[in-house]
């Protein structure tokens, strides 16, 4: 009988050349020491004129955290834990400010908000309001692909813009599979992807619920000045530069990638087919659209008073009184590493504005290229744009809203004008595949090159820079939110 031969271990060679190798393996190590070295370089070196002690070594944490964000080494939460590790143990501020600061009321609002994002997920609510919207709406090429532009814009204004991504990629994969769409092939399956990427993005921005952003931005105000905007008094600033980007997204969709298909029949048979599966709204359906309604309700006539943090997990409680969800339903739906992101960062920028750290950097860099309020705005939008091409928008807030505070007591504009003037651009990345995750999801699809996105995204970051710049200039005014005190 024949003995049974040893299994050949399987030898694979890497012919990748051998700089790519070294770099890949040794990029994490180098630039973990080029943090840690520039920390120690600036914690070492006389202090700048107009720079106290304590500033430094803000400066110092501030640039070690920005090493580390911009080029995700360690991740964004991680990063956040490290510099409320050294706020206190390098005396910036005490250790019960620090951790005081990690309980903001913004890191409660984000908190409920993603709570109620995620029950809506769960009991499937959400679903069944996108595929309504597109079995009412969408019967040709091209109001099938505007409805399904809007209705992720409109989802957005409520839930964060990374979910509905998410929720809606499966629907928009289908509908191209039905209709036979080649992957790079087909103008209407582009079309498709980028309209759910930028719908998402878009409206995103159009409230305190489509991402952590804007909570973010408010609260590094808050706890810089004492001041905060209202859950309508964001949206009133944010809806022209909406508005804008809608009409500017459609066009930019449709003129690159023109409709080259003639009819969506059968998208449309498998969406009465999902609306069928569905069947009738549940109790349990009805109760958590009935618990949002009012939660947003009460946030835009109630929220200056009652605090939006308190609604938001008011509405959470009564989820649970209810029995409509039970934690372990809702536990994957959130991201509770990005709540520690949000509680560092609050920190650091609070610490960076009482040491005077952000009051130094905007003296010696933004304060020399802008000589007006309104070249400081262009200039800050401008940077949050390009920057929020390439890492978090969480991460670009927590960098430039301590600059962007400095810059507002340096030029004497009303730092309430910054919060918006950084979390609205930061949350406008049409053009790369890791701007965003609603990018990323729809580069994933297969439909969808590199060039694809640069050029359409491109001129829709043009579009976007002006029409910020613009609202910012002539409307904000209009509301009470001008760059004068």
């Amino acid at each position: 009988m024949a003995l049974p031969q040893p299994s050949r271990a399987e030898i694979l060679i890497d012919t990748r050349p051998l700089w790519r190798i070294l770099a890949e393996r040794t990029y994490r190590p180098i630039v973990l020491s080029v943090g840690l070295a520039a920390y120690l370089a600036i914690r070492a070196m006389p202090p700048p004129e107009g720079l106290s002690p304590a500033g430094q070594r803000a400066l110092a944490i501030f640039v070690l955290c920005l090493v580390y964000w911009v080029t995700s080494v360690l991740p964004l939460m991680v990063t956040s834990l490290l510099a409320m590790v050294l706020l206190p143990t390098t005396d910036v501020i005490s250790t019960k400010e620090t951790y005081a600061l990690f309980g903001n009321e913004a890191v409660f609002f984000i908190l409920g908000a993603f709570i109620l994002a995620a029950a809506l997920i769960k009991c499937g609510l959400s679903s069944r309001m996108a595929i309504a919207v597109l079995r009412r709406f969408g019967h040709t090429p091209r109001t099938l692909l505007l409805s399904l532009f809007l209705m992720n814009a409109f989802m957005s204004f409520f839930m964060s813009e990374h979910a509905v991504a998410a929720m809606t990629f499966p629907i928009t994969l289908e509908i191209a599979r039905v209709l036979r769409l080649p992957r790079q092939g087909s103008n209407y399956g582009r079309a498709l992807f980028l309209a759910m990427a930028w719908g998402t993005q878009i409206g995103g921005i159009a409230t305190l619920l489509g991402g952590g952003r804007a909570p973010l931005a408010i609260g590094m105000l808050r706890e810089t000045t004492g001041q905060s905007y209202s859950f309508a008094q964001w949206t009133l600033a944010a809806w022209p530069i909406v508005a804008i980007l809608l009409v500017a997204g459609w066009q930019v969709i449709v003129r690159f990638f023109p409709i080259d298909i003639d009819s969506v029949r059968d998208a449309d048979v498998v969406i009465a087919e999902k609306m069928l599966r569905m069947g009738r709204p549940s109790a349990r359906e009805k109760s958590i659209g009935l618990i949002m309604v009012t939660t947003l309700v009460a946030w835009i006539v109630g929220g200056e008073e009652f605090g939006l943090a308190n609604i938001a997990l008011g509405g959470v409680v009564v989820i649970f009184l209810l029995r409509l969800l039970t934690w372990s339903d809702l536990e994957q739906y959130v991201n509770w590493g990005i709540l520690l992101m949000y509680g560092g960062a609050i920190a650091l920028g609070s610490a960076m504005t009482r040491s005077g750290a952000s009051g130094w950097i905007a003296s010696v860099t933004v304060s020399r290229w802008a000589q007006s309020p309104f070249q400081v705005l262009a200039l800050i939008s401008a940077i949050g744009i390009l920057l929020t091409e390439a890492m978090s928008h969480s991460a670009v807030v927590a960098l430039l809203m301590p600059v962007a505070l400095g810059i507002a007591q340096q030029f004497g504009i009303d730092p309430r004008v910054m919060a918006p003037a950084v979390a609205l651009p930061s949350g406008l990345a049409f053009t790369l595949p890791v701007g965003t995750p609603g990018n990323a999801i729809a580069y994933s699809s297969g439909y969808l090159r590199l060039r694809d996105m640069l050029v359409p995204g491109f001129v829709l970051v043009a579009i976007a820079w002006l029409a910020f710049n613009l609202t910012a200039v002539y409307y904000w005014p209009l509301i009470g939110i001008g760059a004068g005190r």
